[in-house]
């Protein structure tokens, strides 16, 4: 489509273009309703039948398995960092939590409030450019939950493997890696992720929970902030995010095109395995990430100086590659290549960054 740039932002990410399209051509009148998504009442049948829908393709896409409940939830994954404590830690007042990167470090600052909370492994010595192996756990078996966070966008850095808890429910934010590769949810007790990177517009949240777990929230839960409240009303207690829970089945119909979860984990990780390549050859860049810790979807990394790093800012964003500079937290560059992003915007950018690599 023209007009159109290659969007390497962390979040709010590209979607789908065929996704978009669809929206497109659906937004004044949604399928002979006379109306658009974003007029409809949630209580509709019309509506009703796209929120059927949508969570029977998420449940279909993710394999998720029968006893686990999928809710479609507003207040963005920040949310589920007071969510997660408030309906879990009742179980023995103490929770894990593993910081290697900002939002698991705010999700463990914020789990403070409600418990005993213990850093299981933290990535902080070395500025979080890896992820702690198994062996480097220091686990409660006493804990309510252990909670980590699946892909760090800021840094880069992704788990390559699922922690091992023993009967400890495993607690996962997979908000910037969701649906790139297959998960066995059987493995966890809560995972959540807003959708603004990989699935739809922000607004929505979705929360897998295993229903065994609900119900035995803190007595001062908020409402809103209960697990059950939401399973008992399927996540209508009130208006859900109806026009980004439209989008995101439009996000699983492309989805499916490509595969489904376990051909998108290949195309996601030649994307990812050939950007790499390049910035591993050239003379100019170096990865802030180490190997073996590398993120599939936030490739960060930095030129020799600062000038030159801004140069490549400004000249990437002329030819047509917006949204590349690092977050200030690490600096340098940072391209963030989603299940969206197509495998042509990775190869031009690859070009760009060789041809800089040469002129400077």
């Amino acid at each position: 489509m023209e007009n159109r740039v290659y969007n390497f932002s962390a979040g709010p990410s590209m979607l789908p273009l065929e996704a978009l399209e669809r929206a497109g051509k659906e937004i004044t009148n949604y399928q002979g309703s006379g109306m658009s998504v974003m007029e409809m009442s949630h209580r509709s049948k019309v509506f009703q039948k796209i929120f059927d829908d949508t969570q029977e393709k998420f449940r279909r896409a993710l394999k998720v398995p029968e006893g686990y409940k999928v809710l479609f939830l507003q207040g963005g994954a920040s949310t589920q960092f007071s969510a997660v404590p408030l309906n879990l830690i009742g179980a023995t007042g103490r929770a894990d939590y593993a910081v290697t990167g900002n939002f698991a470090k705010l999700a463990y600052k914020e789990a403070q409030k409600y418990g005993e909370i213990s850093v299981a492994a933290s990535s902080e010595d070395e500025n979080h450019t890896y992820i702690p192996v198994q062996s480097q756990l220091k686990l409660d078996p006493k804990a309510s939950y252990f909670y980590y966070c699946a892909n760090n966008t800021i840094y880069g850095t992704e788990w390559q493997y699922v922690p091992e808890t023993g009967d400890v429910p495993l607690v996962c934010d997979m908000s910037s890696d969701i649906l790139s590769r297959p998960v066995d949810v059987s493995k966890y007790g809560v995972i959540f992720a807003g959708a603004q990177k990989n699935m739809a517009p922000a607004g929505l949240t979705v929360v897998i929970v295993k229903e065994s777990l609900a119900g035995k929230e803190l007595p001062y839960t908020p409402l809103m902030l209960g697990y059950k409240t939401m399973i008992d009303k399927d996540s209508m207690y009130n208006t859900p995010p109806c026009w980004c829970i439209y989008m995101l089945g439009l996000t699983l119909d492309w989805l499916e095109s490509q595969g489904g979860v376990e051909g998108m984990e290949k195309i996601k990780h030649g994307k990812a395995k050939f950007l790499y390549d390049v910035l591993d050859d050239s003379r100019l860049f170096t990865c802030a990430a180490q190997p073996g810790s590398r993120s599939d979807m936030n490739v960060t990394f930095r030129s020799v100086s600062e000038e030159l790093d801004a140069k490549f800012i400004a000249e990437a964003t002329a030819a047509g590659f917006t949204n590349l500079k690092g977050h200030r937290n690490v600096g340098g560059m940072r391209a963030s290549i989603y299940n969206a992003m197509p495998v042509e915007g990775v190869e031009k950018l690859a070009g760009f960054i060789q041809k800089f690599d040469k002129e400077n």
